[in-house]
């Protein structure tokens, strides 16, 4: 294959065949394609995009770089849910267990978190024991068992898309839809899918900044999904605030537990709730009805149990207030509503504290963070937030920084809905 020809008709605007596409992806997979031919090409598609016949190629070609996924036979119809990233977005970890008691099969392969968008892995990783290190084998195995499992892209589930995202991610080639469009779907599509929730954010925090954005990737995403057999609703969610009252790793598990308890923010089960809804045969009302029944959070310990945690460490860790060294509040500078709570700069702070990564290889802190964030239209009656760091420094820079994350008002503001649009 002569690839810098296929480079040079990108690079003009050409349209690409199907299997030159499946040749580059595997040619890049086996080594034969280098970094430098394939960070142009996926230059040159920066900028000159790629049709749906093209991205779906791509998306296919990256599905089968690896394995995919086959369960028996089951009544229970295969589900998944996934985010394009945001700070405080711990919605997976009840949602999980949601569908399974509702009667689907949860196959969820999550992502780590890398800048300021928190990832599903790492909260898990908090909890003492958890493993997300799952063979495709074990994989099936415990959906078939208890209906769920949480686990990370391995070797073995699109390798392609793991080779090619580490790539784009150092040529400045991430923002591109057909390119993100092929990374999300390769991956669901080995989980042979029979439904997805997407849900697309924008705002502050959020990969996509504005709303129409956000509207242009979910209908790449919904439209390819659905022509490849799996039945595909998204969200466009507004993250210019962050989700719930907690930015953090461990801390984000405490609120998903107080979510499977009943006892969660209320933007965090709306968002929950509306994603199960989505799914063929489930509605709010029966979504809501399981959620309150208790049974998510059993199942949520068998999935624990399941994936190696300590039990009892998780309980007691639960029942502490605090597990980071330095805990302080973080008071408001005036009295009455707040008007604005920047997820943007929220994350940079939660990142900088070390609960996310400023390289792939940073070291993850998973008790630092923030927790008992008051939420825009709220009186202020209390301290804004509560910041849990590793050392009195970074208490004080954290506290320097979130001078200007929070606007106060003398009049309650006008909200912007969480879910502005389903696709």
């Amino acid at each position: 294959m002569d690839f810098l020809k296929l480079i040079e008709q990108k690079r003009d605007g050409g349209e690409l065949s199907h299997e030159a596409i499946a040749d580059a992806v595997a040619g890049f997979a086996d080594g034969t394609i280098p970094d430098y031919q394939m960070a142009a090409f996926l230059m040159a598609v920066q900028f000159q995009g790629m049709t749906l016949a093209e991205t779906r190629a791509l998306t296919l070609a990256m599905r089968d770089s690896g394995k995919v996924l086959q369960f028996p036979e089951d009544d229970r119809p295969l589900v998944d849910k996934h985010s394009t990233g945001g700070v405080g977005d711990k919605v997976s970890l009840p949602l999980a267990p949601l569908l399974a008691c509702l009667g689907y099969r949860v196959p969820m392969i999550s992502g780590r978190g890398l800048g300021i968008t928190g990832g599903t892995l790492d909260k898990l990783e908090s909890i003492p024991g958890f493993s997300t290190q799952l063979s495709a084998e074990q994989f099936v195995s415990q959906v078939q068992h208890i209906g769920v499992a949480l686990g990370g892209q391995t070797a073995e589930i699109a390798p392609a898309d793991k080779a090619l995202y580490a790539l784009r991610d150092v040529t400045g080639t991430v923002p591109s839809v057909p390119l993100i469009t092929a990374s999300i779907l390769s991956k669901k599509l080995a989980e042979n899918l029979d439904a997805l929730v997407m849900d697309v954010k924008f705002g502050a925090a959020a990969f996509m900044r504005t709303r129409d954005d956000a509207r242009a990737l979910a209908k790449s995403i919904v439209t390819l999904a659905t022509e490849c057999g799996v039945q595909t609703t998204a969200l466009i969610s507004n993250m210019d605030t962050p989700l719930g009252r907690a930015a953090g790793n461990w801390l984000e598990v405490k609120e998903s537990i107080a979510c499977l308890e009943g006892n969660g923010p209320k933007d965090l089960e709306e968002l929950v709730i509306t994603c199960a809804a989505q799914l063929p045969g489930c509605d709010a009302e029966r979504a809501r009805a399981e959620l309150a029944s208790g049974r998510p959070r059993i199942l949520f310990d068998k999935l624990l149990a399941a994936q190696g945690a300590d039990l009892a460490a998780f309980e007691s860790k639960l029942k502490q207030d605090v597990t980071a060294p330095i805990v302080r509040d973080f008071p408001a500078s005036g009295k009455g509503y707040l008007a604005r709570c920047d997820a943007r700069i929220i994350g940079e702070v939660v990142r900088d504290l070390g609960g996310g990564r400023q390289t792939k290889d940073s070291e993850i802190q998973p008790d630092v963070g923030l927790d008992q964030m008051l939420k825009p239209g709220e009186a202020i009656d209390r301290p804004l937030c509560r910041i849990h760091a590793t050392t009195e420094a970074d208490a004080d820079a954290a506290a320097e920084r979130l001078a200007g994350a929070f606007e106060i008002s003398d009049e309650p503001p006008n909200l912007e809905p969480l879910i502005c649009e389903v696709l």
